[in-house]
Protein backbone atom coordinates (compact mmCIF):
# COMPACT_ATOMS: atom_id res chain seq x y z
CA UNK A 1 0.00 0.00 0.00
CA UNK A 2 1.58 3.17 -0.62
CA UNK A 3 3.08 5.19 2.34
CA UNK A 4 3.16 8.90 2.36
CA UNK A 5 6.24 10.93 1.96
CA UNK A 6 7.80 11.90 4.97
CA UNK A 7 8.78 15.20 5.65
CA UNK A 8 12.44 15.71 5.99
CA UNK A 9 13.84 12.70 7.71
CA UNK A 10 14.80 9.68 6.64
CA UNK A 11 13.15 6.42 6.94
CA UNK A 12 15.35 3.51 8.15
CA UNK A 13 15.63 -0.27 7.71
CA UNK A 14 16.35 -2.53 10.79
CA UNK A 15 16.84 -6.49 10.97
CA UNK A 16 16.10 -7.95 14.24
CA UNK A 17 18.45 -10.55 15.86
CA UNK A 18 16.94 -11.82 18.79
CA UNK A 19 15.62 -8.97 20.65
CA UNK A 20 18.32 -6.73 19.29
CA UNK A 21 17.93 -3.97 16.30
CA UNK A 22 21.05 -3.84 13.81
CA UNK A 23 20.62 -1.38 11.06
CA UNK A 24 20.63 -2.79 7.36
CA UNK A 25 23.12 -3.06 4.62
CA UNK A 26 23.71 0.71 3.37
CA UNK A 27 20.86 1.80 0.48
CA UNK A 28 20.01 4.34 -1.97
CA UNK A 29 18.24 7.41 -0.39
CA UNK A 30 15.85 9.58 -2.74
CA UNK A 31 15.39 13.10 -2.35
CA UNK A 32 12.07 14.48 -2.90
CA UNK A 33 11.38 17.67 -3.97
CA UNK A 34 7.68 18.65 -4.15
CA UNK A 35 4.80 20.90 -2.73
CA UNK A 36 1.80 19.37 -2.72
CA UNK A 37 -0.85 21.39 -0.35
CA UNK A 38 -3.39 18.67 -0.99
CA UNK A 39 -1.27 15.61 0.04
CA UNK A 40 -2.24 14.04 -2.67
CA UNK A 41 1.41 12.74 -3.61
CA UNK A 42 2.23 9.61 -2.45
CA UNK A 43 5.36 8.06 -2.85
CA UNK A 44 5.32 3.98 -2.91
CA UNK A 45 7.31 1.90 -0.88
CA UNK A 46 10.53 1.32 -3.05
CA UNK A 47 12.61 -1.29 -2.87
CA UNK A 48 16.25 -1.51 -3.83
CA UNK A 49 17.73 -4.52 -5.62
CA UNK A 50 19.31 -5.88 -2.20
CA UNK A 51 15.62 -5.99 -0.97
CA UNK A 52 16.13 -3.23 1.56
CA UNK A 53 13.66 -0.10 0.94
CA UNK A 54 15.01 2.36 -0.37
CA UNK A 55 15.07 5.58 2.26
CA UNK A 56 13.16 8.72 1.29
CA UNK A 57 13.80 12.13 2.44
CA UNK A 58 11.64 15.00 1.04
CA UNK A 59 12.01 18.59 0.91
CA UNK A 60 9.06 21.42 0.00
CA UNK A 61 11.03 23.72 -1.81
CA UNK A 62 14.49 24.31 -3.43
CA UNK A 63 15.86 25.73 0.06
CA UNK A 64 15.47 22.92 2.05
CA UNK A 65 16.40 20.79 -0.79
CA UNK A 66 20.13 22.34 -0.80
CA UNK A 67 20.33 21.94 2.47
CA UNK A 68 18.89 18.07 2.11
CA UNK A 69 21.70 17.37 -0.25
CA UNK A 70 24.23 15.66 1.73
CA UNK A 71 26.29 12.61 0.26
CA UNK A 72 24.39 10.08 1.22
CA UNK A 73 21.82 11.54 -1.27
CA UNK A 74 22.09 9.40 -4.26
CA UNK A 75 18.96 10.56 -6.36
CA UNK A 76 16.80 13.15 -6.55
CA UNK A 77 12.94 12.85 -7.95
CA UNK A 78 11.59 16.45 -8.62
CA UNK A 79 8.12 17.03 -9.33
CA UNK A 80 8.01 19.66 -12.33
CA UNK A 81 4.75 21.56 -11.07
CA UNK A 82 7.26 22.96 -8.02
CA UNK A 83 6.92 26.96 -8.56
CA UNK A 84 10.75 28.16 -9.26
CA UNK A 85 10.75 30.65 -6.18
CA UNK A 86 12.20 33.30 -8.83
CA UNK A 87 9.13 33.11 -11.07
CA UNK A 88 10.65 32.53 -14.50
CA UNK A 89 7.50 32.26 -16.21
CA UNK A 90 8.70 32.26 -19.85
CA UNK A 91 11.24 28.93 -18.72
CA UNK A 92 8.63 25.77 -17.56
CA UNK A 93 11.92 23.95 -16.95
CA UNK A 94 13.72 27.09 -14.42
CA UNK A 95 13.15 24.55 -11.04
CA UNK A 96 14.85 21.56 -12.99
CA UNK A 97 18.09 23.74 -14.36
CA UNK A 98 18.37 25.10 -10.50
CA UNK A 99 18.28 21.86 -9.59
CA UNK A 100 20.65 20.58 -11.75
CA UNK A 101 22.92 23.79 -10.85
CA UNK A 102 22.94 22.61 -7.11
CA UNK A 103 23.38 18.25 -7.43
CA UNK A 104 25.75 18.06 -10.58
CA UNK A 105 26.39 14.99 -9.34
CA UNK A 106 23.47 13.77 -8.06
CA UNK A 107 20.82 11.09 -10.88
CA UNK A 108 17.64 13.50 -11.14
CA UNK A 109 14.30 12.08 -12.28
CA UNK A 110 11.52 14.47 -12.96
CA UNK A 111 7.96 13.51 -12.41
CA UNK A 112 5.00 15.34 -14.22
CA UNK A 113 1.38 14.52 -16.07
CA UNK A 114 1.07 12.01 -18.51
CA UNK A 115 -0.87 15.01 -20.38
CA UNK A 116 2.62 17.11 -20.05
CA UNK A 117 5.20 14.34 -22.13
CA UNK A 118 6.15 17.05 -24.18
CA UNK A 119 7.88 18.81 -21.02
CA UNK A 120 8.93 15.92 -19.58
CA UNK A 121 10.74 14.68 -22.82
CA UNK A 122 12.30 18.21 -22.99
CA UNK A 123 13.51 17.79 -19.12
CA UNK A 124 15.61 14.77 -19.86
CA UNK A 125 17.13 17.16 -22.85
CA UNK A 126 18.35 19.41 -20.32
CA UNK A 127 19.86 16.90 -18.57
CA UNK A 128 17.82 14.67 -15.97
CA UNK A 129 18.09 10.85 -16.53
CA UNK A 130 14.10 10.09 -16.99
CA UNK A 131 11.05 10.94 -16.70
CA UNK A 132 7.71 8.94 -14.73
CA UNK A 133 4.33 9.97 -15.13
CA UNK A 134 2.46 11.05 -11.74
CA UNK A 135 -0.74 8.65 -12.51
CA UNK A 136 1.88 5.94 -13.62
CA UNK A 137 3.77 5.82 -10.03
CA UNK A 138 4.18 2.42 -8.31
CA UNK A 139 7.00 0.90 -6.31
CA UNK A 140 8.26 -1.31 -8.60
CA UNK A 141 8.59 0.88 -11.86
CA UNK A 142 10.22 3.49 -9.54
CA UNK A 143 12.58 1.62 -7.96
CA UNK A 144 13.95 0.42 -11.23
CA UNK A 145 13.99 4.16 -12.32
CA UNK A 146 15.85 5.25 -9.61
CA UNK A 147 18.44 2.40 -10.33
CA UNK A 148 18.68 3.06 -14.11
CA UNK A 149 19.33 6.84 -13.01
CA UNK A 150 21.84 6.26 -10.58
CA UNK A 151 23.65 3.96 -12.91
CA UNK A 152 24.02 6.02 -15.53
CA UNK A 153 24.54 9.40 -14.08
CA UNK A 154 27.70 6.86 -12.82
CA UNK A 155 28.45 6.61 -16.74
CA UNK A 156 28.11 9.89 -17.16
CA UNK A 157 30.09 11.01 -14.71
CA UNK A 158 32.87 8.35 -15.62
CA UNK A 159 32.45 8.92 -19.42
CA UNK A 160 32.64 13.10 -18.45
CA UNK A 161 35.75 12.76 -16.53
CA UNK A 162 37.38 10.44 -19.26
CA UNK A 163 36.55 13.12 -21.86
CA UNK A 164 38.29 15.74 -19.31
CA UNK A 165 41.42 13.61 -18.45
CA UNK A 166 41.83 12.51 -22.75
CA UNK A 167 41.72 16.93 -23.15
CA UNK A 168 44.48 17.32 -20.51
CA UNK A 169 46.32 14.91 -21.50
CA UNK A 170 46.16 16.20 -25.09
CA UNK A 171 46.93 20.15 -23.89
CA UNK A 172 49.96 18.94 -21.85
CA UNK A 173 51.22 17.03 -24.89
CA UNK A 174 50.95 19.97 -27.05
CA UNK A 175 52.57 22.30 -24.35
CA UNK A 176 55.51 19.65 -23.16
CA UNK A 177 55.82 18.77 -26.97
CA UNK A 178 56.02 22.79 -27.67
CA UNK A 179 58.91 22.93 -25.14
CA UNK A 180 60.96 20.57 -26.62
CA UNK A 181 63.79 22.04 -28.90
CA UNK A 182 64.06 22.77 -32.05
CA UNK A 183 67.61 22.99 -33.65
CA UNK A 184 68.81 25.76 -35.34
CA UNK A 185 71.68 24.57 -37.88
CA UNK A 186 70.76 26.71 -41.06
CA UNK A 187 73.58 26.84 -42.95
CA UNK A 188 75.79 23.79 -41.35
CA UNK A 189 76.75 20.76 -42.80
CA UNK A 190 76.35 18.55 -39.23
CA UNK A 191 73.92 16.28 -38.92
CA UNK A 192 71.78 15.99 -35.87
CA UNK A 193 70.16 13.33 -34.60
CA UNK A 194 67.95 13.39 -31.00
CA UNK A 195 66.52 10.96 -28.72
CA UNK A 196 64.58 11.87 -25.29
CA UNK A 197 62.61 9.48 -23.06
CA UNK A 198 61.61 11.34 -19.63
CA UNK A 199 61.89 8.88 -16.59
CA UNK A 200 58.12 10.41 -15.28
CA UNK A 201 54.92 8.14 -16.10
CA UNK A 202 52.66 9.27 -18.93
CA UNK A 203 55.09 12.25 -18.81
CA UNK A 204 56.81 14.05 -22.51
CA UNK A 205 58.94 16.48 -20.74
CA UNK A 206 61.56 15.35 -17.92
CA UNK A 207 64.48 17.30 -16.43
CA UNK A 208 66.74 16.67 -18.41
CA UNK A 209 67.41 19.26 -21.50
CA UNK A 210 69.08 19.39 -24.51
CA UNK A 211 69.81 22.16 -27.55
CA UNK A 212 71.91 23.19 -30.47
CA UNK A 213 72.08 26.38 -32.34
CA UNK A 214 74.43 27.66 -34.85
CA UNK A 215 75.52 31.20 -34.68
CA UNK A 216 75.68 34.05 -37.07
CA UNK A 217 79.67 33.14 -37.61
CA UNK A 218 79.13 29.74 -38.49
CA UNK A 219 80.19 28.08 -34.77
CA UNK A 220 77.70 25.53 -33.95
CA UNK A 221 76.84 25.33 -30.19
CA UNK A 222 75.03 22.40 -28.38
CA UNK A 223 74.46 21.95 -24.80
CA UNK A 224 72.88 18.99 -22.55
CA UNK A 225 72.02 19.24 -19.35
CA UNK A 226 70.11 17.28 -16.11
CA UNK A 227 68.38 18.79 -13.33
CA UNK A 228 68.49 16.57 -10.40
CA UNK A 229 65.46 14.88 -9.50
CA UNK A 230 62.17 13.89 -12.20
CA UNK A 231 58.87 15.95 -11.29
CA UNK A 232 57.59 18.52 -13.22
CA UNK A 233 59.02 21.58 -11.18
CA UNK A 234 62.77 19.97 -12.40
CA UNK A 235 60.97 19.49 -16.23
CA UNK A 236 59.90 23.24 -16.02
CA UNK A 237 63.64 24.74 -14.58
CA UNK A 238 65.15 22.44 -17.34
CA UNK A 239 63.25 24.09 -19.80
CA UNK A 240 64.14 27.26 -18.40
CA UNK A 241 67.92 26.93 -18.24
CA UNK A 242 67.24 25.63 -21.86
CA UNK A 243 65.81 28.61 -23.07
CA UNK A 244 68.10 30.67 -20.94
CA UNK A 245 71.31 28.97 -22.73
CA UNK A 246 70.01 29.68 -26.17
CA UNK A 247 69.62 33.20 -25.62
CA UNK A 248 72.75 33.45 -23.89
CA UNK A 249 74.48 31.36 -26.58
CA UNK A 250 72.63 33.88 -29.25
CA UNK A 251 73.80 37.11 -28.06
CA UNK A 252 77.65 36.11 -27.88
CA UNK A 253 78.37 34.12 -24.38
CA UNK A 254 80.29 31.01 -24.26
CA UNK A 255 82.12 28.80 -21.80
CA UNK A 256 82.77 30.09 -18.53
CA UNK A 257 80.86 33.28 -19.20
CA UNK A 258 77.67 31.39 -20.63
CA UNK A 259 77.67 28.93 -17.55
CA UNK A 260 78.30 31.20 -14.64
CA UNK A 261 75.46 33.52 -15.92
CA UNK A 262 73.30 30.14 -16.29
CA UNK A 263 74.47 29.04 -12.38
CA UNK A 264 72.48 32.87 -11.43
CA UNK A 265 69.28 31.54 -13.74
CA UNK A 266 69.25 28.41 -11.72
CA UNK A 267 69.98 29.76 -8.07
CA UNK A 268 66.60 32.70 -8.82
CA UNK A 269 64.17 30.06 -10.49
CA UNK A 270 65.18 26.92 -8.53
CA UNK A 271 62.23 26.03 -6.09
CA UNK A 272 64.60 24.79 -2.92
CA UNK A 273 69.00 25.17 -2.22
CA UNK A 274 69.32 21.78 -2.92
CA UNK A 275 68.68 21.75 -6.83
CA UNK A 276 71.08 21.79 -8.82
CA UNK A 277 71.72 20.49 -12.39
CA UNK A 278 74.89 19.01 -15.05
CA UNK A 279 75.47 20.84 -18.47
CA UNK A 280 77.96 19.55 -20.96
CA UNK A 281 78.47 22.36 -23.50
CA UNK A 282 80.52 22.04 -27.16
CA UNK A 283 80.95 25.11 -29.64
CA UNK A 284 82.25 23.61 -32.83
CA UNK A 285 84.12 25.84 -35.13
CA UNK A 286 82.91 26.77 -38.18
CA UNK A 287 85.25 24.46 -40.12
CA UNK A 288 83.94 21.95 -38.25
CA UNK A 289 87.51 20.52 -37.12
CA UNK A 290 88.13 21.48 -33.55
CA UNK A 291 85.86 22.48 -30.75
CA UNK A 292 85.53 24.01 -27.36
CA UNK A 293 84.08 21.38 -24.34
CA UNK A 294 83.28 22.85 -20.53
CA UNK A 295 82.12 20.31 -18.36
CA UNK A 296 79.73 21.34 -15.18
CA UNK A 297 79.56 17.93 -13.45
CA UNK A 298 78.55 16.37 -16.50
CA UNK A 299 79.68 13.27 -17.90
CA UNK A 300 82.17 13.74 -21.00
CA UNK A 301 80.46 13.36 -24.64
CA UNK A 302 81.82 10.20 -26.77
CA UNK A 303 83.62 10.17 -29.71
CA UNK A 304 83.65 8.13 -33.02
CA UNK A 305 86.28 9.72 -35.69
CA UNK A 306 86.24 7.94 -39.26
CA UNK A 307 87.59 4.49 -39.39
CA UNK A 308 87.76 4.55 -35.94
CA UNK A 309 85.81 3.56 -32.75
CA UNK A 310 83.69 5.09 -30.25
CA UNK A 311 85.48 6.40 -27.29
CA UNK A 312 85.04 8.50 -24.20
CA UNK A 313 86.40 12.25 -24.70
CA UNK A 314 89.49 12.50 -22.10
CA UNK A 315 88.84 16.08 -19.32
CA UNK A 316 90.26 15.43 -16.33
CA UNK A 317 89.21 19.39 -15.56
CA UNK A 318 85.35 19.62 -15.66
CA UNK A 319 84.30 22.00 -13.34
CA UNK A 320 81.18 21.74 -10.26
CA UNK A 321 77.34 21.16 -11.52
CA UNK A 322 75.91 24.29 -11.63
CA UNK A 323 73.76 25.21 -8.44
CA UNK A 324 76.46 23.59 -5.79
CA UNK A 325 79.32 26.15 -5.88
CA UNK A 326 79.09 30.21 -5.61
CA UNK A 327 81.75 31.55 -8.06
CA UNK A 328 82.59 28.60 -9.34
CA UNK A 329 84.62 28.45 -12.69
CA UNK A 330 84.31 26.16 -15.46
CA UNK A 331 87.56 25.34 -17.68
CA UNK A 332 87.31 25.20 -21.32
CA UNK A 333 89.09 22.54 -23.43
CA UNK A 334 90.12 22.61 -27.09
CA UNK A 335 88.98 19.16 -28.18
CA UNK A 336 90.15 18.10 -31.91
CA UNK A 337 87.64 16.59 -33.94
CA UNK A 338 89.10 15.74 -37.39
CA UNK A 339 87.88 15.49 -40.74
CA UNK A 340 85.13 12.96 -40.33
CA UNK A 341 83.48 12.50 -36.80
CA UNK A 342 80.17 11.81 -34.95
CA UNK A 343 79.67 13.50 -31.54
CA UNK A 344 77.32 11.89 -28.65
CA UNK A 345 76.30 14.05 -25.78
CA UNK A 346 74.35 12.18 -23.36
CA UNK A 347 72.68 12.38 -19.68
CA UNK A 348 73.48 9.87 -16.96
CA UNK A 349 69.92 8.15 -17.59
CA UNK A 350 71.42 6.67 -20.67
CA UNK A 351 74.71 4.60 -18.11
CA UNK A 352 73.11 4.29 -14.83
CA UNK A 353 70.33 1.57 -15.63
CA UNK A 354 71.21 -2.36 -14.09
CA UNK A 355 72.89 -4.61 -15.96
CA UNK A 356 70.51 -8.17 -15.41
CA UNK A 357 69.12 -8.46 -11.87
CA UNK A 358 72.50 -7.65 -9.71
CA UNK A 359 73.61 -3.87 -9.16
CA UNK A 360 76.18 -3.64 -11.33
CA UNK A 361 74.91 -0.41 -13.55
CA UNK A 362 75.81 -0.43 -17.47
CA UNK A 363 78.49 3.02 -16.57
CA UNK A 364 80.57 4.54 -19.33
CA UNK A 365 82.66 1.63 -20.05
CA UNK A 366 79.65 -0.44 -20.84
CA UNK A 367 78.00 2.48 -22.80
CA UNK A 368 80.93 2.47 -24.89
CA UNK A 369 80.99 -1.02 -25.85
CA UNK A 370 77.35 -1.16 -26.40
CA UNK A 371 77.61 1.78 -29.09
CA UNK A 372 80.79 -0.45 -30.77
CA UNK A 373 78.52 -3.24 -31.06
CA UNK A 374 76.02 -0.94 -32.81
CA UNK A 375 78.45 0.96 -34.78
CA UNK A 376 79.72 -2.69 -36.38
CA UNK A 377 76.39 -3.45 -36.95
CA UNK A 378 76.27 -0.39 -39.56
CA UNK A 379 74.02 1.79 -37.39
CA UNK A 380 74.27 5.77 -37.57
CA UNK A 381 72.44 8.62 -36.81
CA UNK A 382 68.70 8.27 -35.29
CA UNK A 383 69.14 4.49 -35.55
CA UNK A 384 72.22 4.17 -33.21
CA UNK A 385 69.95 6.35 -30.69
CA UNK A 386 67.69 4.56 -31.00
CA UNK A 387 68.87 1.03 -30.69
CA UNK A 388 71.37 2.42 -28.18
CA UNK A 389 68.14 3.57 -25.54
CA UNK A 390 66.30 -0.03 -26.14
CA UNK A 391 69.24 -2.16 -25.54
CA UNK A 392 70.07 0.02 -22.01
CA UNK A 393 66.08 -0.50 -21.18
CA UNK A 394 66.71 -3.79 -22.05
CA UNK A 395 69.72 -4.31 -20.30
CA UNK A 396 67.37 -2.54 -16.88
CA UNK A 397 65.11 -4.74 -17.45
CA UNK A 398 62.26 -2.98 -18.13
CA UNK A 399 61.66 0.52 -18.10
CA UNK A 400 64.27 3.30 -17.33
CA UNK A 401 63.51 5.26 -14.08
CA UNK A 402 65.85 8.33 -14.79
CA UNK A 403 65.18 10.61 -17.59
CA UNK A 404 67.49 9.55 -20.73
CA UNK A 405 68.62 12.71 -23.30
CA UNK A 406 70.76 11.60 -26.09
CA UNK A 407 72.08 14.08 -28.94
CA UNK A 408 74.51 13.40 -32.05
CA UNK A 409 76.04 15.29 -34.07
CA UNK A 410 78.15 14.33 -37.17
CA UNK A 411 80.01 15.75 -39.72
CA UNK A 412 81.37 13.86 -42.82
CA UNK A 413 84.40 15.42 -44.52
CA UNK A 414 84.39 15.46 -48.51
Amino acid sequence: MPAPVPRQRDTLVTTQVGQAALPAAPSLTLLVIEDDPAGDLTVPEILHADGHRIRLRTARNLTEAARLLTPDVQCVLLDLSLPHPGGAADDPLATLREVLRIAPRHAVLVLTAEADAERAAEAVRVGAQDFLFRDELDGRLLSRAIRYAVERKRADVAQYKLAESKLRAQENARLERGLLPNPLLDGSDLRFAARYRPGRSRALLGGDFYDTVRTPDGTVHAMIGDVCGHGPDEAALGVELRIAWRALTLAGLCGDDLLATLQQVLEVERPCDEIFATLCTVDISPDGRHAGLCLAGHPAPLIVRAGGSARLLPYESSGPALGLLPKARWPRRQVELGGSWSLMLYTDGLIEGRVGEGRERLGQDGMVEMINRHLDAGLSGEGLLEASVTEARRLNGGELTDDVAVVLLSRAEG
